[in-house]
């Protein structure tokens, strides 16, 4: 999935926004877990908040997030971790599958923020939610003491190349020792 950056002010402080796309979630046949990419799993666990975007002329699309809400759950069983539910092709009312109704009672059982834009026509509605997701991350952030959620829970792994740079300059400095203490 792509990663998408933007910086800002919100009630004057700076925020820089990283949005990891996510693509190639779907429900396992004949269950209601979900099937995705560990990548996908690495963007769960590091994430701050999330953001729900299915479109509302796609009831599969819909069907999907409860699934995934668990699996997030799984991964972070006690953060409360601020959710933004997006219905989106607000401007496709013709195709409908997905009412408001519902997907306001979803965003209330998952505990989230619900919102009915369409990108295509409106994306000021677009920012503005996800503004108000950074705004309940901005307050989240400040009932912690200033500590990460994120620093509670595991290291964040090093990736292969800083490991193996470090052991040859390990070896290096190694062998110099030895070819000088020989002399």
């Amino acid at each position: 999935g792509a990663l998408y950056s933007r910086k800002f002010t919100i009630d004057g402080e700076q925020i820089s926004l990283q949005v990891q796309d996510t693509p190639f979630v779907s429900l396992e046949e004949d269950t209601d877990s979900i099937c995705c990419q560990e990548q996908i799993n690495r963007s769960i666990y590091w994430a701050d908040g999330f953001v729900f975007v299915y479109s509302i002329t796609d009831y599969e699309s819909f069907r999907l997030l409860r699934a995934l809400h668990q699996h997030i759950r799984r991964i972070h069983p006690n953060a409360n971790i601020p959710l933004l539910l997006m219905a989106n092709k607000g401007d496709l009312l013709r195709a409908r599958q997905v009412s408001s109704k519902e997907g306001l009672q979803l965003a209330a059982e998952l505990g989230g923020t619900y919102s009915e834009v369409s990108a295509r026509e409106n994306g000021e509605g677009v920012h503005e939610a996800f503004q108000q997701l950074c705004q309940e991350l901005s307050r989240s952030s400040s009932s912690c003491n200033g500590e990460k959620r994120r620093g509670l829970h595991l290291v964040r792994p090093k990736s292969p190349n800083m490991q193996d740079l470090k052991r040859r300059l390990k070896q290096a400095l190694t062998s110099k020792g030895k070819s000088a203490t020989a002399l």
